[in-house]
């Protein structure tokens, strides 16, 4: 449980001035009572999110995202929500205890506490006599103590000691098995890392949630074994070394990716802290979301051989299209980038990445790669590789790389601008079969909205709460009523309510989702209660519109003469109801 009352999380909040808090991350321009700045959560290119200081609250009009001074900072710095209060406090200076979080992302806490107790077992192994000659094996590899302790390596030992000493703690065996950390053959258990050293892996906000095991003497197997994929561990969703690298990240403003863990930890220890390492081949679209949130550019710096080179391909691309800035570093001489500082040192390391490549550069090299460009099909099929490539660059990129196409290769400016435009066009012309392809996005009916935004205006208004239960009372599908019963409990417990506030609130609620995602429709932010008015008519309708269908059904489907006239004079007075509310709007 957290250690802060909701009390103190409202007196923290109330005590912050969104506006200035905002300001240490992206900059505000005033227009009007409100601030406006580019949100740092999509791809923005025109400041479409607001602030409002009176209301103290965000949102973004392109993307949605809304919420008070907490849901800023949580999701910009990647950290839950008590993380974030408590970042808030320390900026104002209040200093809290937030304690255990009972945030609802923290409901795998047993795991997680599971997991913390295997990596510390893991380490203390490598600390006793057992632990001699796989110490020796990381000191001769080039890691000193101080690196050894900062990455908590540890040590998976040649017996089922793990398996002991969890059971010991009273942790049942079908959690063990279902973290990976240990394999089930019928009523006897195996530890799965045995006789390995471990590295633990860590997510964005530093939990331990899986391992990696390498071999260090002969005759062990796979050189590598990592866990497998658990109810918190899912490699896709992972960088290795982000929790530890995201601050240097956002001073150093670009972020180095490496292929292996021991690439990320020499180029750390190194003092080149802003650097993560793949879980796998190609970047996942959650871990490129993970980058775009520090809001940096990428410098790749794979491995120095073929499936190094078209992983940099690929990741390259999936990274452009996200709209991140890509530059490369392909190392000379040595595998790896750390076999590279091991043989060349930090200093040749550091004016590597300080002379980086464009990506675009990369591909043209790469384009070249293993053609006779005096060959004219060869030097053809070279060109329109580079036309592609050109793509979404501005106009001052494409004018530099058609006229250095046409110098080297005594080409024709005009023609090669030609066919670029008609690569362009081709484009154009799939554009409307590929979106054929996708499923249409579901608009929201007139009742959705408008019950989304009764509940909306309850959120922010005693005065709407008092509407909604003297005009509408309650709402018949089970997701509306929900919030709206979470409102009112609010109300009742508070009596007065303030949207800031309530989303504090909703950070423990079941609905929380649902809560956002309410404040993400809504469009129109002003209230007024003539509209609030219209919204309950609309919601009223529709229920009246319901309960006529349903009995024009049930009246079609009845033999009964008397049942029959029972249900029309049912759907008269509905009508006349309908009716009546249509009056009453109109004065």
């Amino acid at each position: 449980m957290s250690n802060l009352s909701q009390e103190k999380i409202m007196e923290i909040r109330q005590s912050a001035d969104i506006v200035e808090i905002i300001s240490e991350y992206i900059p505000l321009t005033q227009k009007g009572r409100n601030y406006f700045g580019v949100c740092p959560f999509h791809q923005d290119h025109s400041p479409s999110m607001s602030v409002s200081k009176e209301k103290q609250l965000f949102k973004c009009f392109s993307c949605g995202i809304a919420g008070n001074v907490f849901k800023f900072v949580s999701e910009f710095e990647n950290i839950n929500y008590y993380e974030a209060v408590s970042k808030v406090a320390s900026k104002i200076g209040i200093v809290v205890d937030v304690g255990k979080s009972t945030n609802t992302q923290e409901k795998n806490n047993l795991e997680y506490e599971t997991m913390n107790l295997a990596n510390l077992y893991f380490k203390n192994n490598l600390n006793t006599n057992f632990g001699t000659a796989a110490k020796e094996y990381l000191i001769n590899r080039g890691l000193t103590e101080e690196t050894i302790n900062e990455f908590d390596v540890g040590l998976s030992l040649e017996k089922n000691d793990l398996f002991t000493f969890l059971k010991k703690k009273k942790i049942k065996e079908n959690l063990l098995v279902s973290l990976g950390l240990i394999n089930q053959n019928g009523l006897e258990y195996q530890d799965v890392f045995k006789n390995r050293i471990i590295f633990p892996i860590h997510d964005a906000t530093g939990h331990v949630v899986g391992f990696i095991g390498r071999v260090y003497k002969d005759n062990m197997g796979p050189k590598y074994l990592n866990s497998k994929a658990t109810q918190i561990f899912r490699k896709g969703n992972i960088l290795f070394n982000y929790h530890r690298a995201k601050e240097e990240v956002r001073l150093k403003k670009y972020i180095i990716i490496v292929e292996g863990n021991m690439d990320a930890i020499r180029l750390y220890s190194s003092g080149i802290k802003n650097v993560v390492a793949l879980q796998g081949t190609s970047l996942t679209p959650e871990q490129i979301k993970l980058i775009q949130k520090l809001r940096a550019s990428v410098i790749l710096m794979l491995d120095n051989d073929n499936a190094g080179e078209n992983a940099t391909l690929l990741n390259g691309n999936l990274l452009e299209q996200a709209g991140i800035k890509v530059e490369v570093v392909r190392l000379s001489g040595e595998k790896d980038p750390d076999e590279y500082i091991v043989k060349n040192g930090v200093e040749a390391m550091e004016d590597n990445l300080n002379h980086p490549i464009s990506f675009l550069e990369f591909k043209l090299q790469t384009f070249k790669k293993n053609k006779n460009l005096n060959d004219s099909i060869e030097l053809a099929d070279y060109v329109k590789n580079v036309l592609n490539s050109l793509e979404g660059k501005d106009a001052i990129t494409i004018d530099i790389t058609l006229n250095k196409l046409a110098k080297d290769y005594n080409l024709s400016y005009d023609i090669l601008k030609q066919e670029l435009t008609k690569e362009y066009e081709k484009e154009k012309e799939i554009l409307p079969v590929a979106s054929l392809e996708k499923v249409p996005k579901k608009r929201k009916t007139r009742y959705e909205i408008s019950a989304e935004n009764i509940l909306y205006y309850m959120m922010n208004d005693n005065k709407y709460i008092q509407i909604y239960k003297t005009s509408l009372g309650f709402f018949p599908e089970s997701l509306y009523r929900s919030v709206a019963n979470e409102i009112l409990y609010y109300y009742e417990r508070n009596r007065k309510i303030y949207l800031a506030d309530f989303l504090d609130y909703a950070e423990t609620s079941p609905l929380k989702e649902e809560i956002y995602n309410i404040m993400k429709g809504i469009k129109n932010e002003e209230l007024e209660e003539t509209s609030m008015r219209d919204y309950i008519y609309i919601v009223k309708e529709n229920r009246f519109l319901t309960q006529m269908k349903e009995l024009k059904k049930e009246q079609k489907e009845t033999n009964d003469i008397l049942k029959k006239e029972e249900i029309g004079q049912k759907i008269v007075e509905l009508m006349k109801k309908i009716q009546e509310m249509k009056i009453e709007r109109s004065v």
